[in-house]
């Protein structure tokens, strides 16, 4: 028989570099759970409560803690531990997990930039650092969190809040005056520029499919003048060698629009007529 223990992690705040505060917590969280003594005696297991024995905590060999960089200009910066707003810009992530030993436990690489060898072992070192210091910051509030229990006095949640440690982003409640806001909105448009042009329906240059979105112009249907010769000439030489085939082979198959097979006879003749470019239906792009 075995234990199953789930670690669960609910996200209070979020501003950047999640996967290594969520490593640190995890990490904290197995060190610090204690599961209940047992005996075994042939067949009988016996789970004592608190009461009884004291709870014992789990064997936990290392600490593997994640350090995570950023890059940006492919490569050319350098940053540890980013925020939430420095995570949209930045062009790459290097997550590595490492313990107080320096050995790697995993390497996790995301994002366009191609990093080089030289990149690599510099994050490791500074990898290095980083876990030693984390890991003596945890052993040490370990160590204080052990000492208040024994001692009777406040830890956990109990011991934070009167410090603000985790109300720290708490703001005070201040009374917001909301009389005049139809005249002040009203003045704001009133100075806005009106906006350059505006059309009460919209526009379709070419029938076909289309994508708009935040950001993203439309551009459907206005090609180059070169681009358009380019595609005409390329369909008429790929598609249409010429405007009209008479077919006379014997045993000759035809498909038509279902699918199904026509053998054409010896004595059957079939005059096969090839529609003008721009009489094809335009192909969703």
């Amino acid at each position: 028989q075995v234990w199953q223990i789930r670690l669960d992690m609910h996200l209070l705040n979020h501003d950047g570099n999640i996967t290594d505060a969520a490593s640190i917590a995890g990490i904290v969280a197995l060190c610090h759970f204690r599961r209940p003594d047992v005996s075994v005696q042939g067949e009988e297991v016996t789970v004592y409560t608190p009461e009884e024995r004291d709870p014992v905590p789990l064997s936990i060999h290392h600490m593997p803690i994640c350090v995570s960089f950023a890059f940006f200009h492919q490569g050319t910066y350098l940053l540890v531990d980013p925020t939430e707003r420095e995570e949209r810009v930045m062009d790459g992530l290097l997550v590595i997990a490492m313990n107080k030993h320096s050995e790697i436990c995993t390497i996790q690489s995301s994002g366009v930039v191609m990093l080089l060898q030289d990149q690599i072992l510099r994050c490791s070192k500074i990898t290095a650092v980083k876990v030693a210091e984390i890991t003596e910051l945890i052993q040490e509030a370990l160590e204080n969190d052990q000492k208040a229990r024994k001692e009777g006095g406040k830890f956990g949640f109990a011991e934070s809040i009167p410090n603000q440690r985790i109300t720290a982003f708490k703001m005070e409640s201040a009374a917001v005056d909301t009389n005049d806001v139809q005249e002040q909105a009203g003045e704001i448009i009133a100075k806005a520029d009106p906006p350059s042009e505006v059309f009460a329906n919209p526009v379709l240059h070419t029938p076909g499919t289309a994508q708009i979105g935040e950001g993203i112009q439309s551009s459907w249907g206005d090609l180059e003048e070169s681009e358009k010769e380019e595609e005409e000439g390329e369909s008429e030489a790929a598609v249409f060698e010429c405007e009209k085939v008479e077919i006379e082979d014997t045993s000759t198959l035809r498909e038509t629009k279902h699918g199904e097979p026509i053998v054409l006879s010896d004595s059957e003749e079939e005059e096969v007529v090839i529609l003008e470019p721009q009489e094809l239906p335009r192909k969703t792009r």
